[in-house]
């Protein structure tokens, strides 16, 4: 029998947006916290939330987060009685559970058999089959050669998914069209799965060109008992990372709802599971379902599922790893209303999603209340780091109803505010007001599909490039006054001609020239008309030879327009014509400053007139991206390629990256070689450039 054991401390083995998470619960419980920190987190939000913490080491997750023994060591030291490895890291490391239970230390999850046999894909797929849960036709053997491997591959057909058997997140999974292209993804995927999991083995199995991706939350106590809590809707990913989640499932029928649930109780009864669990199915067009992987630990979206049970998910985590029964019976379980959940990354949609690093110097983020949670390890000033996960927060809405919810997100995501790095509200915006979403008309390849649509100005911005390039000129102008008075003050003639902005003319409008630099690297030259009216200035933009101020129309008639401050950095243009007034939200550090119109971002850098140079910025493709390593060379120095041969494959946030030629030439060196670490920027290898018939005629 399971002995009961109180836990009065607990030490989170994880960082970020999941500890803060699991130290809020533990708190509301009496329970005292421990945190662990690297380099890169001296000063992190969790740190600070927990009662006390400890160094790990260095800034790697394999000099600091990945170190199962010393954390163990520092669990005994600190006196917590368990271990909650929260998602990621060791969170589902069968041998880290195992010392756990030596040590005599709890690990809030399941036991290490149960994350050995769920472990490894193939493995998984033979226990669920033999427990009746169903699975799509595929290749999970042992034996793993290339030549085997390509047979199976034309025995099954195309399209099929290549996947790590032991991966997860869309690391090491590729989607294999023909033939022709198995043994080039085979090899790919191997090294991946390798740089990701320690371990390059494979499966394979059909793919399915339209389905949903559907989970259910499982809960399991150590007496037999074992629940379904909802089922989430997760199809909307790219590159198979989760991007938006909601609870409940769209579109299911009660008796869907039912036989998927007991499918997925089946299958954790099968390991003898405990804890909380996912089990991941592939919902197809027939409505028939597949068991694609179960989740030993708790998932990122698991606050969809507390927002319409009304459970504290983490909290029956710690109670039933105390060796408490279930909370509740399955007909005891209640679903009301419906949520969503996105995830704000640190990433940039415009250029393939590259996650972004550096200083968040700005952030705003929507009020929360019953309707809105943001989870979050994040403030406003700290860094982002290129070691770790570059997720800011995880923004989760409730309501009633799926479009009374789907409206919440909508509006919270126009209330969120960044500055400092590129990030992807409005790309998440564009999913959220898109009809085919709104219609619950998806399935996995959605984001494929109308990618055009999404990567790119908000749908639902009425201000168009131009307007917030007018609306910016004004703001600069009013900035440049702003700063003129306070120079003014400041000296010892307040009324010299030097502490004003006037740009007089006579027996005309004054006329104002402002430079911006756009977030394209694009200089723009603005000219702002300026006349007073009743004491007061009025301003009309011109653009192109029209005047575009709000919504995109034409206006005729001169505005007023001030900056109302908030503090240093937060501050609002507000503009004011006949019977209409609106603020405009600006975040501004030095000479960058940013304005927030709906979902979307505006960057711009005020720039001296008489210093403004035109210039061209010109993308260099032979220089890494960002951070990472080396990982091969496709192509030998004195090679001759062109223009989009991949010349060689470097990692960076657990993802490849191949470099490309960005035209035909011949390869005159590597600057790195595999396994080297590179910084963003870093010249990589050397083209030189083809040369034309031109040159070689003139040559003659």
């Amino acid at each position: 029998m399971f002995s009961q054991s109180l836990i009065k401390k607990l030490l989170i083995a994880n960082r970020g947006e999941i500890a803060c998470r699991i130290i809020k619960t533990a708190k509301a419980m009496g329970v005292r916290t421990v945190a662990l920190y690297s380099d890169a987190d001296v000063n992190a939000r969790h740190v600070a939330l927990a009662d006390e913490s400890f160094y790990l080491g260095g800034s790697a997750p394999a000099d600091s987060y990945l170190k199962a023994d010393l954390i163990i060591d520092i669990a005994k030291k600190s006196g917590a009685q368990a271990i909650h490895p929260g998602y990621g890291f060791l969170s589902e490391n069968a041998e880290f559970a195992r010392k756990c239970e030596q040590a005599g230390i709890i690990f809030v999850g399941p036991t290490a058999d149960a994350i050995d046999s769920m472990g490894s894909k193939s493995a998984a797929k033979d226990i669920m089959g033999a427990a009746n849960v169903p699975l799509v036709p595929g290749y999970h053997g042992d034996a793993q050669d290339d030549a085997l491997l390509v047979k199976e591959a034309n025995k099954m057909g195309f399209p099929l998914l290549i996947k790590a058997t032991y991966g997860g997140g869309g690391k090491g999974m590729r989607i294999v069209e023909t033939s022709a292209e198995v043994l080039e993804n085979i090899h790919s995927a191997r090294r991946e799965a390798s740089s990701s999991f320690g371990n390059d083995k494979l499966l394979m199995e059909r793919y399915l060109r339209q389905p949903r991706h559907v989970e259910v939350q499982v809960f399991a106590d150590n007496y037999g008992n074992c629940i379904y809590l909802s089922d989430r809707d997760c199809s909307i990913q790219r590159r198979h990372q989760k991007v938006v989640e909601e609870a409940p499932a769209p579109g299911l029928s009660d008796e869907l709802r039912v036989e998927m649930g007991e499918a997925a109780v089946a299958a954790a009864k099968a390991i003898d599971y405990r804890g909380a669990g996912t089990i991941e199915f592939l919902l197809d067009t027939d409505n028939s379902f597949y068991f694609m992987e179960m989740n030993t630990r708790l998932q990122v979206e698991h606050p969809v599922t507390e927002m319409v049970t009304g459970q504290d998910l983490v909290k029956w985590q710690l109670m039933i790893a105390s060796g408490s029964h279930l909370p509740l019976k399955q007909d005891e379980v209640r679903i009301h209303g419906h949520s969503f959940e996105v995830r704000i990354y640190a990433e940039d949609p415009q250029n393939d999603f590259l996650p972004a690093s550096g200083k968040l110097n700005f952030l705003r983020e929507p009020e929360q209340s019953k309707f809105v949670r943001i989870d979050s390890g994040i403030r406003e000033n700290d860094v982002i780091s290129n070691f770790y996960d570059p997720m800011i927060s995880k923004l989760i809405v409730w309501d009633e109803t799926r479009p009374r919810a789907l409206q919440r997100m909508v509006h919270s995501l126009e209330s969120y505010q960044i500055s400092g790095l590129k990030h992807n509200i409005e790309f998440l915006a564009n999913i959220t007001e898109h009809k085919a979403f709104s219609d619950a008309n998806f399935s996995t390849d959605f984001i494929e599909r109308y990618g055009d649509e999404l990567i790119g100005r908000s749908l639902s911005a009425s201000n168009d490039e131009q307007n917030s390039l007018a609306l910016a000129a004004l703001y600069q102008l009013c900035a440049c006054k702003v700063a003129a008075k306070e120079c003014a003050v400041n000296s010892h003639d307040p009324y010299s001609p030097w502490g004003t902005v006037s740009g007089f003319r006579l027996n005309s409008n004054s006329i104002h020239q402002v430079s911006l630099l756009d977030d394209k690297h694009q200089v723009q030259h603005l000219e702002v008309s300026e006349m007073m009216i009743a004491g007061q200035s009025v301003y009309q933009v011109q653009i192109d030879d029209k005047a575009y101020v709000l919504k995109g129309e034409l206006i005729d008639e001169m505005l007023h327009a001030e900056i109302a401050v908030k503090d240093e950095h937060d501050k609002a243009l507000a503009i004011k014509t006949s019977g209409h007034k609106v603020k405009v939200p600006v975040s501004q550090v030095e000479e960058d400053f940013t304005l927030f119109i709906n979902a979307t971002s505006y960057h711009y850098r005020a720039i001296q007139t008489e210093l403004v140079e035109e210039q061209e910025c010109l993308e260099d493709k032979l220089k890494a991206p960002m951070n990472g390593t080396i990982v091969t060379h496709l192509v030998n120095k004195g090679d001759a390629v062109t223009a989009g041969q991949g010349l060689m494959v470097m990692e960076a946030m657990k993802m490849e990256y191949t470099i490309e030629s960005p035209f035909d030439g011949v390869v005159n060196a590597f600057f790195f070689e595999p396994g080297e670490l590179v910084t963003d920027g870093t010249i990589l290898v050397e083209v030189e450039p083809a040369e034309t018939e031109e040159k070689v005629e003139g040559k003659a």
